[in-house]
């Protein structure tokens, strides 16, 4: 496998090499018409970047479970293949934390930001971070590489091999038997729970999710929600 591939797993299909950018690749042939299972990626010496093409079924609003379906795809990827001491949690907003430092993250696009309207498409990217930006990763300890967390014998290929065949069960299980399972999973991956966070301009506890993962905040006064699609992406 080399750089600037697409990949693609049963009952993904293969396709042909990207841009530098493989989220601006993946948007461009989902514009283009391309089939629901694409995987494009860019395999750099620094950093993994790859993104998956969808085409829901489902109103925006219910097909946002895709970013935290893929977070916790991603998670039980390198959780098969890091060494066990490696701890691996998900941001509310994409975010990815190795061992409690940010290590990259998810993103999601659509075509649509009507909650209500069923995209024409959507695509989850994913940016890692393999080796630290520079040589004194000491002067920014809330953020790490993947490399420098024990998982050095990580090979990117079979971590992006894992994440996509991960992410085909998690859809399976979400299509066949709902969110109940993706929501117990990704609870017990999520960083922050009960701590105080800011959304936006709404500090308060963070209590949770509802059943579209809308994050639920609690100040002084009430508790807020704040819907998945706030994070939404309609340009690369």
């Amino acid at each position: 496998m080399t750089e600037a591939e697409e990949l693609t797993f049963p009952p993904l299909m293969w396709g042909e090499e990207t841009g530098d950018n493989a989220v601006e690749h993946a948007v461009m042939r989902a514009t283009l018409g391309c089939d629901a299972g694409l995987v494009a990626y860019n395999l750099g010496a620094s950093r993994l970047q790859a993104a998956l093409v969808f085409a829901p079924d489902v109103p925006l609003g219910k097909a946002m479970a895709m970013l935290p379906l893929c977070g916790v795809s991603f998670q039980n990827a390198l959780g098969a293949l890091a060494p066990p001491e490696v701890a691996v949690h998900l941001g509310w907003d994409g975010r990815i934390l190795v061992n409690g430092a940010h290590c990259g993250g998810l993103r999601i696009l659509a075509d649509t930001r009507d909650p209500e309207a069923i995209p024409g498409w959507m695509v989850v990217g994913l940016t890692l971070p393999l080796i630290p930006e520079t040589d004194r990763p000491g002067d920014t300890p809330d953020r790490t590489a993947l490399y420098i967390e024990g998982c050095a014998d990580v090979s990117p290929p079979r971590l992006l091999e894992a994440w996509a065949r991960h992410t085909l069960n998690w859809i399976a299980s979400w299509e066949d038997d709902g969110a109940r399972a993706l929501h117990a999973e990704w609870r017990g991956l999520a960083q922050g729970i009960g701590e105080e966070t800011t959304s936006g301009d709404i500090t308060g506890t963070f209590l949770g999710v509802d059943e579209d993962f809308g994050m639920l905040l609690r100040d002084a006064q009430t508790t807020h929600l704040i819907p998945l699609t706030t994070i939404l992406e309609t340009t690369p």
